[in-house]
C-alpha cells in the first residue's frame, strides 16, 4: 500500500490524464477519471488529498463538478486546469467551489508539483484545525497549547542548522548571511534557479526572527491572474467581483505580525506590481470593493529564479519595487556550484524516504554515491530526490547500485557517449569503469573546491594527467 498523498485527474482527455501521470507519478499516487460520475464513483472510496479538474468537459464544467465536490466531500483540496487565462465562468465560481489554484494551460511541471505540495499543506492544515477545534470545544486552553506546540516544532524543524551543506559549501556563507538579517526586521529577495531551497530558507529566516511566534504565509505570484492574485493578498469584500459571495481576508492580513513568503515575484504583471509597491510604502491594504484602507505589520521575504535587475534594464519589472523588495538579497547557488553537498543530501535524502517508503536498511554502493557527486544536477535538489525516490521504489535488496541510475544521469556523467543510451541497454564494464572514474573526479574536485594540485595529489594523479581525464569526461570548470 502506497504512502503518497492521492492526486485525482479529472480530463476527458486520455492524452491529457497520462501526461498529468507521468508528470506527478514519481511524488504522488495518481488516480484518473474521465467523467464527472466515475470521479465521484472513486471520491466514495478512496482519501483523495487534492483534485486536479480540467475546465471543459462535456457534461458538465469543472468549476461546476467542483462546487458538488465541496459540498460532498470538504476535505480535497480543489484545483482547475484550463486553457482559458481569464476564463469569467471560473473567476464566478472560484469561492464558492472553494478553488484553491487556477492554472493554466500549457502548465509547467515544476509550478505545477510546486502548486500541489502547497495544496498537501493546506489539506494538513485543514485537518489540523479541524481538529484543534474540536480540542477547544472541549477546553478553551486546548487550542493555544496545540498552537504553542506547532510553533515550537516548527522552529526546531526550520533552524539554520537543519539546512544540509558541507563546511566548505559556498552555501555555509549564504546562511550566515541569512542567520544575520533574520533578527532585523528588513525585506529580504531571495534568488535562485528552481529547486534549490529558496523556501526552505525563506522559513529559516522567519522562524529565527523576532517574528518566529507569528503566522508564515506563502503565495506563489505566478499561479494566479491579477485579479485573484489581489484577492488572495488583499482581500475582498462581498460583490466586489463576479464570484465574490462573502467577504474575504486576504493573506496580508492573515501574516499580521509575521512573514508573507511572496514566491516567483517576477511573474507578475506591471499593474499588480503598482499595487504591492503601495503596500509596501505605505504599510497598508485596501481589499478589493473596499473604500478603507487596513494597516498591516508584516515582513516581506520575496523569492525568484529570474534574474530581477535584467527584467529592470528591459522594463519587465519595476525599479523602485525592486529596491524595495530586495532590501537585503540573497542568491542561492544551484547544486552544479556545491557538488560537496550532494552526498550529505542523499544521505538526508534517503533517510526521509526510507520512512515514507517503509524501507528502512536501504544504503548507497559506493560506486552509486560516487555517481551522485558526477551529476551536475540541473533540477537542482528537487532532481535529486526525484532520483533516489526512483533508486528506492526500484530497489529489489538493501544496496542501492548504479544500475538503479535513470539512464538520463548516467548518460550526463559519460557525455562522450560512453554511457547508457536512452535505447535502456546496459552499460557495459568499460562504461561503468569511466562512469566511476568520472564520478570519482566529481567529488574530490568537490571535495577540495576545484583545487587541482590537491585533487591531482590524492588522486595520485599529474595535473595534465588530471586535466585531461577533465576534458575527457565533460567535468572542466565552467567559468
Amino acid at each position: 500500500m502506497s504512502n503518497l498523498p492521492i492526486i485525482l485527474v479529472v480530463d476527458d482527455e486520455k492524452q491529457s490524464q497520462e501526461a498529468l501521470r507521468r508528470v506527478l507519478a514519481d511524488e504522488f499516487q495518481v488516480l484518473t477519471a474521465s467523467t464527472a460520475e466515475e470521479a465521484e464513483g472513486l471520491l466514495e472510496h478512496e482519501m483523495v488529498h487534492a483534485i486536479l479538474c480540467d475546465q471543459r468537459m462535456p457534461g458538465i464544467q469543472g468549476v461546476d463538478f467542483l462546487k458538488t465536490v465541496r459540498a460532498r466531500w470538504p476535505d480535497p483540496v480543489r484545483m482547475i486546469i484550463s486553457g482559458y487565462s481569464a476564463a469569467e465562468d471560473i473567476i464566478a465560481g472560484v469561492n464558492e467551489a472553494g478553488i484553491y489554484q487556477y492554472i493554466t494551460k500549457p502548465w509547467e511541471p515544476d509550478d505545477l508539483v510546486r502548486t500541489l505540495h502547497g495544496a498537501l499543506r493546506l489539506y494538513e492544515l485543514q485537518r489540523e484545525n479541524a481538529q484543534a477545534s474540536l480540542d477547544l470545544k472541549v477546553s478553551p486552553a486546548a487550542l493555544e497549547k496545540a498552537i504553542a506546540k506547532k510553533t515550537g516544532t516548527l522552529k526546531r524543524h526550520h533552524h539554520f542548522d537543519g539546512i544540509i551543506h558541507a563546511p566548505t559549501s559556498p552555501l555555509a556563507e549564504v546562511i550566515e548571511m541569512a542567520r544575520k538579517v533574520s533578527a532585523f526586521d528588513i525585506s529580504v529577495l531571495i534568488t535562485g534557479e528552481s529547486g534549490t531551497g529558496k523556501e526552505l530558507l525563506a522559513r529559516a529566516i522567519h522562524y529565527n526572527s523576532p517574528r518566529g511566534n507569528k503566522p508564515f504565509v506563502v503565495e506563489n505570484c505566478g499561479a494566479l491572474p491579477d485579479q485573484l492574485l489581489e484577492s488572495e493578498l488583499f482581500g475582498c469584500k462581498k460583490g466586489a467581483f463576479t464570484g465574490a459571495y462573502e467577504d474575504r481576508i486576504g493573506l496580508f492580513e492573515q501574516a499580521s505580525g509575521g512573514t508573507i513568503f511572496l514566491d516567483e515575484i517576477g511573474e507578475t504583471s506591471p499593474a499588480f506590481q503598482v499595487k504591492l509597491l503601495r503596500v509596501l510604502q505605505e504599510g497598508e491594504i485596501r481589499p478589493l470593493g473596499a473604500r478603507l484602507t487596513r494597516k498591516v505589520d508584516v515582513r516581506v521575504i520575496a523569492a525568484t529564479n529570474r534574474n530581477l535587475e535584467e527584467e529592470v534594464r528591459h522594463g519587465h519589472f519595476r525599479r523602485d519595487l525592486f529596491y524595495r523588495l530586495a532590501a537585503f538579497p540573497i542568491h542561492l547557488p544551484p547544486l552544479r556550484e556545491r557538488p560537496m553537498d550532494v552526498p550529505l543530501l542523499a544521505d538526508r535524502l534517503l533517510g526521509e524516504t526510507r520512512k515514507g517508503f517503509g524501507r528502512p536498511n536501504l544504503r548507497f554502493a559506493d560506486e552509486a554515491m560516487a555517481q551522485l557527486g558526477g551529476y551536475d544536477w540541473p533540477g537542482n535538489v528537487r532532481e535529486l530526490q526525484n532520483e533516489i525516490q526512483r533508486m528506492v521504489a526500484l530497489a529489489d535488496g538493501p544496496r542501492l547500485g548504479t544500475d538503479l541510475l535513470s539512464p538520463r544521469l548516467r548518460a550526463r556523467i559519460c557525455p562522450a557517449g560512453r554511457a547508457l543510451a536512452d535505447s535502456g541497454e546496459p552499460l557495459s564494464l568499460k562504461d561503468q569503469v569511466e562512469a566511476l572514474e568520472a564520478g570519482l573526479l566529481a567529488e574530490a574536485l568537490g571535495r577540495h573546491r576545484w583545487n587541482i594540485s590537491r585533487v591531482a595529489e590524492e588522486l595520485g594523479l599529474s595535473r595534465v594527467g588530471l586535466r585531461a581525464k577533465l576534458r575527457r569526461y565533460g567535468l572542466e570548470r565552467q567559468s
